[in-house]
């Protein structure tokens, strides 16, 4: 027998932040598609007047920043996944925790993606069943190995070190910097990287790179920013020797996995899931955040080459956590939210 539409709970509505995002657009496509191989029925990607009794999952806890409204009158899940309270220059992460631990009551699902961030949230006081752990994955089908390419104005010896993060602020040149990503710290470490790799070329991906693009050039460091669309990572990947994270704080990063997908080694600052999947020296390298000198000093090793064992390693990892092994993570989320088969 057919569900009728206004059926309680019988539809699930996938809802990203306003505007274009780098990250966020991408977390919805990849949930949708999830949800729809879990037999999960889809509704319409926006709120409006059919929305009553349905489950609406928003994909960025920002949205709890609104002004009280009528909510939809379904059941109601969000993903939180990056915003530590007190970060200096960054009060939405206050206002976003506050509101929260005050209106936790009206949330029936939270998802997190680090161990981290579920602390927090757990402090907020939110019934702890409500909480769901669930890495942010990475298509295994579309990041994979593949043959080192390269590409005009990139030199045949480089060693080329990807920067696929946006750290700028705003959707523009992105001049000014995004502090909780690290561009300054990625400068620093590319600059002491660069005296002891003198093939050393930055390839930049994202938009709003133009702080570290302007750095770069003061620095005298080589480099190329191809503003490339999500769905082109997979290719960008086969141009790397090696995939840098300087973060101070992530929901992700997405190149963690990505880059281990793919085969290119990891070097990252431990902020988000990176603290709970990369290993130091076993599936990618780790330093303490702002430690720009750790940083440098395993792209060196990179460099040195001999990483078979931890580039083997890495591609486990990224099996172990592609959205379709995470699958049934999502299904015990689902399950009591929205109808699941």
């Amino acid at each position: 027998m057919r569900v009728p539409w206004w059926r309680p709970y019988s539809r699930l509505v996938l809802v990203g932040d306003r505007g274009a995002d780098w990250s966020i657009a991408d977390d919805v496509r990849q949930l949708g598609a999830l949800a729809s191989r879990l037999g999960v029925r889809l509704g319409p990607g926006r709120l409006g007047p059919r929305l009553g009794g349905q489950s609406v999952f928003y994909a960025s806890q920002f949205v709890l920043l609104a002004e009280p409204r009528p909510w939809p009158t379904g059941r109601l899940g969000v993903a939180f996944l990056h915003g530590r309270p007190g970060t200096p220059g960054y009060p939405e992460f206050d206002r976003c925790w506050e509101s929260l631990r005050a209106r936790h009551e009206l949330l029936d699902r939270v998802q997190v993606s680090h161990v981290e961030m579920e602390e927090l949230v757990l402090g907020t006081g939110i019934e702890p069943g409500k909480v769901f752990r669930i890495p942010i994955g990475v298509d295994a089908d579309a990041f994979r190995p593949g043959p080192r390419a390269r590409r005009a104005g990139i030199p045949a010896s480089a060693f080329v070190v990807g920067s696929l993060v946006k750290d700028g602020i705003g959707w523009g040149e992105g001049r000014e910097p995004k502090a909780i990503k690290g561009p300054d710290v990625l400068l620093r470490a590319l600059e002491l990287a660069a005296a002891r790799i003198p093939e050393l070329f930055v390839l930049l991906t994202a938009p709003a790179r133009g702080f570290v693009q302007a750095g770069l050039a003061r620095l005298g460091i080589p480099h190329l920013h191809l503003p490339v669309e999500r769905a082109e990572l997979p290719e960008i990947y086969r141009l790397l020797d090696a995939c840098v994270v300087a973060s101070r704080q992530e929901g992700g990063p997405k190149a963690v996995l990505e880059a281990m997908a793919s085969g290119v080694p990891i070097v990252t600052t431990r902020v988000g899931q990176a603290g709970d999947l990369v290993e130091d020296g076993r599936n990618g390298f780790l330093a303490p955040v702002e430690d720009a000198e750790g940083l440098a000093d395993r792209l060196v090793r990179v460099r040195d080459g001999g990483l078979e064992p931890l580039v083997a390693a890495g591609l486990a990892t990224a099996r172990e956590n592609s959205y379709e092994a995470l699958a049934p993570r999502w299904r015990a989320l689902l399950e009591g939210f929205v109808e699941v088969p």
